[in-house]
């Protein structure tokens, strides 16, 4: 149960994100670094993470042609990463990133609607006649189709997707929140222990416990929750 929980290291810095790692300890062993940290030197992390044994997931969230994101994503497996995000927007452009991987054994996940938005936001993206859960769906059979390793999605769909791709199609969760945790900025949020009964392989925490007071208490008691 250890390897399930992804703590992001959202954070400004490289020193930052270190020092977090640090005060985390063994409570968790794999890291999502994200947009902010990769333009902040997080390529350089992201080496130093997997030379210290930890999982990384780069979450690049990657959308442009297929050329492109072929070549992005190959530079990336290089890298040695574990998982690798790009957005659910054609077959054309998944299939590329399939390419671009090669024989490597970077996971490839698609991002199918992002946890802070809500049917006004998909109304207002031009997506009419669709909730939230209609086109994570959609984009969760896409991505499966198209060959992809599995989709980033609220634990909320989490059954309704495992019961559409099946067993092997892995599943990650953010908009996690400990129980009696504000949301935050998340709209469709998910105790850890929820998302992991409704079938998600893996959950993506962030602020509560990288904000926490006591990081590794934070995370352990997560992983506690996850397990009880």
């Amino acid at each position: 149960m250890n390897d399930r929980l992804i703590v992001a290291l959202d954070f400004p810095t490289v020193e930052e994100a270190r020092e977090c790692v640090k005060q985390i300890g063994p409570a968790c062993r794999f890291y999502k670094i994200g947009l902010e940290l990769l333009f902040a030197g997080g390529q350089d992390l992201v080496n130093e993470l997997l030379h210290k044994g930890h999982q990384v997931f780069v979450d690049a969230k990657l959308l442009d042609i297929g050329a492109t994101v072929q070549k992005s994503t190959a530079n990336i497996a290089l890298m040695g990463a574990d998982f690798l995000t790009l957005h659910v927007s054609d077959s054309k452009t998944l299939k590329a990133a399939i390419k671009g991987r090669g024989d490597s054994s970077l996971k490839l996940l698609g991002v199918t609607v992002l946890t802070n938005l809500e049917q006004e936001d998909l109304i207002e993206q031009g997506i009419e006649g669709r909730s939230p859960k209609d086109l994570v769906l959609h984009r969760a059979k896409l991505a499966f189709d198209a060959g992809l390793d599995g989709v980033i999605a609220s634990a909320q769909e989490a059954a309704d997707i495992r019961e559409l791709v099946g067993p092997d199609f892995l599943i990650v969760t953010p908009g996690i929140r400990p129980s009696g945790a504000e949301a935050g900025d998340q709209a469709r949020v998910t105790t850890p222990k929820d998302a992991i009964n409704f079938g998600a392989d893996y959950i993506v925490v962030g602020r509560p416990i990288t904000q926490a007071g006591a990081p590794q208490e934070a995370a352990q008691a997560i992983q506690d929750e996850m397990e009880g």
